[in-house]
C-alpha cells in the first residue's frame, strides 16, 4: 500500500474511524483538516473528490475513496488483515452486520442528542426529538449489553474486528455526554476496558469529541 492522505479534522467520529485502523493496521499517512471549523468541505477542491461534502476522504495515489465504513473495508481488505475483517463467508458477514447496525441504528440514534447536548449545535434544541434521540440510544446499548450475555470479549466475537470501531467510539462519545439516569451496564463497561487495550484506541476512543 503507497502512502495515503486522509482527509478531514482528528474530532470527527468518522474520521476517527479511519485514524484507529490505520493505527492499528500501522500504516503509515499524513491528513489534512477539512470540515466544520478548520476548513469547508464546500470548496471546489474537496468537492471535485467527494461531492458529498463528507468527510473523510482516502487518497492513495491517483485513488479517492469516501464513506467511513467503506474505507474500513478497504484498509482491512488490501492489508490482508483476516483477524479485522475475516476472509470466511459466515464470521465476515457477523462483522458485515455489526457495521450496517451501528451505521444504519446506533449511530443515528445518537446523531440529535450528541448535537445537542455535546456539541450543542445552533437549531438541536427541539426537546421532545433529544428525547427520543436518548431513548433510542438507550435501545440500542441494551441491545449491545445483551449481546455481551453470552462472554464474548467483542461485539463480534472473542476477536477485535472492524465492528469493534464504529461501536466504540459511539460508546465512547455518548459516555463523555454524561446523561443523568442512565442505567448501568456493566457488560459494556467492561468491554471498554478492553477496547483501551487494543492498539490504535489511544487517543482515537479516549479524547473527547467536539
Amino acid at each position: 500500500m503507497g502512502m495515503l492522505k486522509i482527509l478531514g479534522r482528528t474530532t470527527s467520529i468518522n474520521v476517527r474511524k479511519v485514524l484507529w485502523a490505520c493505527d492499528y493496521l500501522g500504516l503509515q499517512y499524513e491528513r489534512e483538516d477539512w470540515g466544520r471549523g478548520v476548513r469547508p468541505t464546500s470548496e471546489p477542491e474537496f468537492l471535485a473528490l467527494n461531492p458529498n461534502a463528507q468527510i473523510p476522504v482516502l487518497i492513495e495515489g491517483d485513488f479517492v475513496l469516501w464513506e467511513s465504513q467503506a474505507i474500513l473495508r478497504y484498509l482491512a481488505t488490501t492489508e490482508g488483515d483476516s483477524a479485522l475483517l475475516p476472509q470466511e463467508i459466515r464470521p465476515r458477514a457477523i462483522v458485515n452486520q455489526w457495521l450496517d447496525w451501528y451505521a444504519t441504528g446506533m449511530g443515528p440514534a445518537m446523531t440529535y442528542g450528541f448535537h445537542a447536548l455535546g456539541r450543542q449545535t445552533a437549531g438541536y434544541d427541539d426537546r421532545a426529538r433529544v428525547e427520543d434521540s436518548v431513548k433510542s440510544t438507550r435501545k440500542y446499548l441494551d441491545i449491545l449489553e445483551q449481546t455481551f450475555e453470552d462472554h464474548r470479549a467483542f461485539v463480534a466475537g472473542d476477536t477485535f474486528t472492524l465492528a469493534d470501531i464504529p461501536v466504540a467510539l459511539g460508546l465512547n462519545r455518548w459516555r463523555g455526554l454524561q446523561i443523568k439516569g442512565e442505567t448501568a451496564r456493566p457488560r459494556l463497561e467492561r468491554y471498554m476496558e478492553r477496547i483501551s487495550g487494543v492498539p490504535g484506541s489511544v487517543p482515537w476512543c479516549t479524547s473527547k469529541f467536539d
